[in-house]
């Protein structure tokens, strides 16, 4: 799988808003549902929202992967959104988060899901990586590095 798959410009947007993880979730969940994905907004930001009762998604680095499956979603579902002042979001290092990937998953199709956060992990880690993400201007930017760090990957 390619994150990159996950994404389009229409899920992606460079220059935040949110000043909290709340506003975030808002902000992305409306991106979503703009684009189409046939989100149900509500039921998906109760799953992201409980989610993040259990434990923090801001892992660190500057990066938050809020994440949840519900009946509702029907295939695999991502946005992306990068914030240039950075977000309070309650990070597990206690940094503020620059770079949120929201993945929304089918409830009793795990595989998927589980498959998307060990490539976000994979590629998140890779060095420069989030550097260039949020230095991007354009969601055909963020696009862009995201298929370039995929390739080298591969290669």
């Amino acid at each position: 799988m390619r994150l990159s798959e996950l994404l389009t410009e229409a899920v992606v947007k460079v220059g935040l808003e949110a000043e909290d993880k709340e506003e975030a979730f808002e902000e992305l969940m409306d991106l979503l549902v703009r684009a189409g994905s046939g989100v149900d907004r509500e039921a998906a930001l109760d799953v992201i929202r409980s989610r993040e009762e259990l434990q923090s998604t801001g892992i660190g680095r500057g990066l938050a992967i809020p994440h949840g499956k519900d009946p509702s979603i029907h295939k695999l579902t991502a946005c992306l959104g990068i914030s240039h002042e950075g977000i309070e979001y309650d990070s597990l290092d206690g940094e503020l988060v620059r770079v949120v990937f929201l993945l929304l998953a089918e409830k009793d199709n795990p595989g998927p899901h589980i498959e998307a956060l060990s490539q976000i992990a994979k590629l998140f880690m890779v060095e420069g990586f989030i550097e260039k993400l949020v230095s991007a201007r354009s969601p055909g930017d963020v696009l862009a590095v995201f298929a370039e760090f995929e390739e080298r990957e591969e290669d």
